[in-house]
């Protein structure tokens, strides 16, 4: 469901289609298959990358991390 693109009309018919349970708002016209492999592999890849690392690489990263965020404020 993309409601950027969307004119009044196109906005208001969706309204009336979701609020008369004519159109389901879950259904985004991704394939849940595909969503939960990506899913599956997003979980795993945090870890994996944290693992490959050495110390060193952390503390570069955190460092620059935390810098960033001193900048920002």
């Amino acid at each position: 469901m993309e409601s950027k693109n969307l004119d009044v009309y196109q906005w208001a018919k969706m309204m009336v289609d979701l609020s008369t349970g004519q159109m389901d708002a879950s259904n985004d016209g991704k394939n849940p298959a595909a969503v939960a492999l990506g899913r599956q592999g997003g979980l795993k890849g945090g870890k994996a990358r944290a693992e490959k690392l050495t110390a060193k690489q952390r503390s570069d990263i955190a460092k620059k991390a935390a810098k960033a965020t001193r900048d920002d404020s």
